[in-house]
């Protein structure tokens, strides 16, 4: 798992993930959608294979490559853990809530009081 992280945290081939979660695509595509040379895509897609991320298959002269889903499902279930703890932190929350709206005092209807108008005043100089 801790491969698994390694490699995603470079954000080039965290967007070569994104980019494959849509489907196979060959080398020369991301090379287009990532704008890096051959090069650099070809080693980034290295070591998404090295941590198992990604698979390749040969059609003719191009290179096909493809997410694999185990080392991501082994994610979900280490994330799974703390989506329960974060859970039953938010029912807490929520029953806190419930609990300040319920010890609230409701507000009494009380009268408008009326505003008395402002005097006018005269802006020709002339005594009122």
């Amino acid at each position: 798992m801790l491969s698994t992280f390694r490699a995603l945290a470079e954000p080039n081939r965290l967007h070569i993930v994104e980019l494959l979660l849509r489907g196979p695509r060959p080398v020369g595509d991301l090379v287009l959608r990532l704008h890096l040379r051959q090069p650099q895509v070809s080693k980034h897609l290295r070591v998404l294979s090295k941590a198992g991320l990604v698979g390749v298959r040969r059609d003719a002269q191009r290179r096909i490559y493809a997410l694999r889903p185990a080392p991501l499902q082994e994610l979900e279930l280490w994330l799974e853990n703390y989506r329960k703890l974060w859970e039953t932190n938010f029912q807490r929350l929520d029953s806190l809530l419930d609990e300040l709206k319920s010890a609230e005092p409701k507000p009494h209807p009380q009268k408008r009081a009326r505003s008395k108008p402002d005097r006018v005043r005269n802006t020709k100089g002339d005594q009122p």
